[in-house]
């Protein structure tokens, strides 16, 4: 008999607010804006008292000030939150034997073969908070899909278990924008169609969806709406990238913006290179378009690399050679190919590759 299908969503609360209120333990009950300081900066996180004035991640932090002006303001310590990260997920991997951790704060773990996987997800939020401080939410699901949605809504300290169908019924009335992957224009666009919850997205013909969204994006929000999700866990046994990326809440068509993001996701893939000793020879972008067509550049160069000057300039470099075609949801920047600064470079100056991805 196949050992049922289980799928854990563990997503820690806060995750940087919580790891600077343990630092600062006079801030706890107050709204917490953690971001940077210059005009442009973003919102990095937040506590749920600023939450609750609508402050959200990726936020230009002028905005979040607004809306919250008498929010405490702190610039984010990523150092300090590598260290309580990396403190979670190796307290997580004695608990679980297959994890795919998917950021910071984040990850999914297989859970299939557990007799009582809630009870397990409760000893492993128990460990974790009494050894480090930290909460986490679960959400617990036959695939990936189901068990993302399940964590965030009963956050913090969460834990729900959903089966698809049970998903399917309990967010029926929900907004498409609930669920990832849907941005706020498809939502808009979705609106348009009189699809304004869930449950009247899965009314809609897939033909319909796709002759209105494109055979990619169309069948995608028919599988997404019915909570299929059939991806696999992607456990990382080898560090072979490093990679940095954020999808926006509204598509950025400004070519300034994108390169300023460009410019700060370089600057955190450094960070993370530097801190692990690793350099790298080929340096990428990852754009993924408003119509949801993903695109990956990439250059190989000579020499073995972490100098941000350098993965800065050709991230640019690859951004202006493809020059998006339409407004992007997701920028990303990755290097790879790692080995020693002394090693020789290729015999090849530099190579370039283009995959579209559907």
């Amino acid at each position: 008999m196949p050992v049922r299908r289980i799928i854990a969503h563990l997503d820690l609360d806060a995750f940087y607010a919580s790891v600077e209120l343990l630092r600062h333990p006079e801030l706890h009950g107050k709204p917490v804006i953690v971001c940077g300081s210059s005009p442009r900066a973003v919102v990095t996180t937040a506590t749920y008292e600023a939450r609750a004035f609508g402050v959200r991640s990726a936020m230009p932090a002028t905005r979040a000030l607004r809306l919250c002006p008498h929010a405490v303001r702190l610039t984010p310590d990523f150092t300090a939150y590598r260290s309580a990260s990396a403190a979670v997920w190796d307290i997580v991997r004695t608990h679980i034997q297959v994890v795919e951790q998917v950021g910071i704060d984040e990850g999914y773990l297989d859970l299939s073969g557990f007799a009582a996987p809630k009870a397990a997800m409760r000893r492993l939020v128990g460990d974790i908070q009494q050894r480090t401080g930290l909460t986490a939410s679960v959400g617990i699901g036959p695939n990936k899909l189901v068990a993302k949605v399940a964590s965030e809504c009963e956050k913090p300290r969460g834990l729900v278990a959903l089966s698809r169908e049970m998903a399917c019924e309990r967010f029926a009335d929900a907004p498409p924008g609930l669920l990832p992957g849907i941005g706020p224009k498809t939502a808009q666009r979705l609106q348009g169609l009189g699809c304004e919850t869930l449950a009247a997205v899965r009314r809609a013909d897939r033909a319909q969806l796709v002759a209105v969204f494109g055979e990619n994006l169309g069948v995608h929000l028919h599988r997404r709406v019915h909570f299929e999700d059939e991806r696999e866990l992607e456990p990382v046994r080898e560090t072979k990238s490093q990679s940095s990326e954020i999808t926006f809440d509204e598509d950025v068509a400004d070519r300034g913006e994108q390169r300023r993001f460009l410019n700060e996701l370089s600057e955190q893939v450094c960070r993370r290179l530097a801190d692990r000793d690793l350099r790298g020879r080929t340096i990428g972008i990852k754009v993924r378009l408003d119509d949801w067509t993903t695109v990956t550049r990439a250059r190989t160069i000579e020499r073995y690399t972490s100098d941000v000057a350098v993965v800065r300039e050709i991230a640019q470099e690859l951004l202006a050679a493809y020059d998006p075609p339409r407004p992007v949801r997701l920028l990303g920047v990755r290097v790879a190919a790692f080995g020693s600064a002394d090693a020789p470079g290729a015999d090849e100056a530099e190579t370039g590759q283009l995959r579209l991805s559907v």
